[in-house]
């Protein structure tokens, strides 16, 4: 060990690389470890420290701790090794004082695994931070210590809402406790649970997702938490909800078609023959009711007028419409009586909007059927209805909004189906919404609620633009 081989023991017992060097810096004695970690022969290690055994990149840090003994701070730096291959050492630099000379001890910490650990970590944090899929990590008893930017956007929850949090605050009540006991049994013992699930976001909106949970296991194969990558499938949820929605209103389409024929037909015979009796007959209690017998055959006259507009191409023309301009005149006609009379109407409108192809009136029709629907969801208290307008990606939208008592969610799934309706008996024939829809569908658009409890309504009705 050269000329400290008096200290050789101690050194020898120390896991960190020792290097003892002189006032030129040279190597005048070290430990195994030394030789050892740089892979070489004990007689062998190199005596010019800074050229043969520092790393190129590093001798600048180097030279200026070495001239700041005692006071240089520990501080990383590079090695190179006998097979010329570069390991990351953390480095503390201290003063030797024999024999009237003084000595710059340095201990080395091989931390290249660790740097390569660290830097895989960064790695990983980058992708899941940056990752378009939410993605959640939860401690063993499943708190969750991790969610990045994009479950936040899907959750409507911030960060802070959701630290420390068990994941349950997305419940929405769809799954069963038997369901998630299965689930934490399967992934308690290791494996990697898939399905699909259907969480609620802080706003009461569905969140669907296709959901992978990964345990996170310790070196003893202990599990310590869980990656919970999340795909969000709420967007293809709704457009399977649309498709089946399409199918079932194309084929009750062709059903009333058939029904308002065969129906309308006796239905005729029978006014004309209660007509005839009602003005040969001089009995005023008969008068009376087959006066009643007639206004029931009006109101079914009417329903079928409606099945059959539903079922029926329409027989105006299509032409470039003003969407603004037949909102605006759809305000206009529900604006004003007793019951709107606490209704604050607000227009957001986007100047920037191009027309569609669509027939005006029935456009104007589908948008005082929303309106009236919004209105009498207020039941009578003061609230407000938005009316929103804009265009998206080659698609016009328009959304109207309430802050009434909403739809329960069974509800809207069905509020599209004709003789569906949440009203009282006798306030509404169930027909005004499906109707509404095979117009909007008469012109390539589309039309969907979102909704919750006590919170209110959104029809949104969209219309791609032509040659979009």
């Amino acid at each position: 060990m050269g000329k400290f081989s008096q200290y050789g023991r101690v050194f020898d017992l120390l896991p960190e690389m020792v290097f003892i060097l002189d006032e030129e810096e040279d190597v005048v004695d070290h430990n195994l470890a030394a030789s050892l970690g740089l892979g070489y022969i004990s007689n062998k290690v190199p005596t010019r420290f800074m050229t043969e055994i520092v790393a190129e990149n590093s001798i600048p840090v180097f030279e200026k701790n070495l001239k700041n003994i005692p006071h240089s701070p520990s501080f990383d730096a590079q090695f190179t090794k006998a097979d010329a291959s570069i390991i990351d050492v953390s480095v503390d630099v201290k003063v030797l004082n024999s024999n009237g000379k003084s000595y710059a001890v340095v201990i080395s910490r091989d931390i290249t695994e660790q740097k390569k650990m660290e830097l895989d970590y960064l790695r990983f944090s980058n992708v899941i931070q940056h990752t378009i899929n939410p993605i959640q990590i939860t401690d063993a008893s499943g708190r969750m210590v991790y969610v990045n930017p994009a479950f936040e956007t899907a959750s409507g929850f911030t960060n802070e809402e959701l630290i420390g949090k068990n994941p349950r605050i997305l419940n929405s009540g769809k799954h069963t406790k038997e369901f998630w006991a299965g689930v934490w049994k399967y992934i308690l013992s290791g494996k990697v649970w898939v399905g699909h699930l259907e969480n609620v976001r802080k706003d009461g909106l569905p969140f669907h997702t296709e959901l992978v949970i990964s345990p996170i296991v310790d070196a003893e194969g202990k599990v310590i938490g869980f990656l919970g990558a999340h795909r969000d499938i709420t967007e293809q949820k709704i457009l399977e909800q649309q498709l089946v929605r399409s199918q079932k209103m194309e084929s009750i389409g062709t059903l009333a078609a058939g029904l308002a024929h065969e129906v309308g037909n006796p239905l005729t015979a029978i006014s004309s023959l209660v007509q005839v009796i009602e003005r040969t007959s001089q009995d005023e209690f008969a008068k009376e009711k087959l006066g009643l017998i007639n206004n029931q055959v009006v109101r079914i006259t009417k329903i079928i007028r409606n099945l059959v507009d539903f079922a029926r191409p329409s027989m105006n023309i299509a032409k470039e419409t003003d969407v603004n301009k037949v909102i605006q005149d759809a305000v206009n006609i529900v604006q004003y009586g007793k019951r709107v009379k606490n209704i604050d109407f607000g227009l957001d409108l986007s100047d920037q909007l191009p027309p569609i192809h669509a027939v005006s009136d029935q456009l104007t029709q589908v948008l005082i059927n929303l309106l009236i629907n919004a209105i009498d969801s207020l039941e009578g208290n003061p609230g407000k209805i938005t009316i929103r307008s804009y265009e998206r990606e080659n698609v016009v939208h328009i959304e109207v909004r309430d802050n009434g008592k909403g739809i329960l969610e069974e509800d809207s799934e069905k509020i599209f189906e004709p003789f569906f309706t949440t009203k009282e008996v006798g306030k509404g024939t169930g027909l005004g919404l499906w109707v509404s829809y095979g117009i909007v569908k008469t012109f390539g658009g589309d039309i969907s609620v979102e909704s919750a409890v006590g919170r209110g309504s959104k029809f949104t009705i969209t219309f791609p633009l032509s040659g979009a």
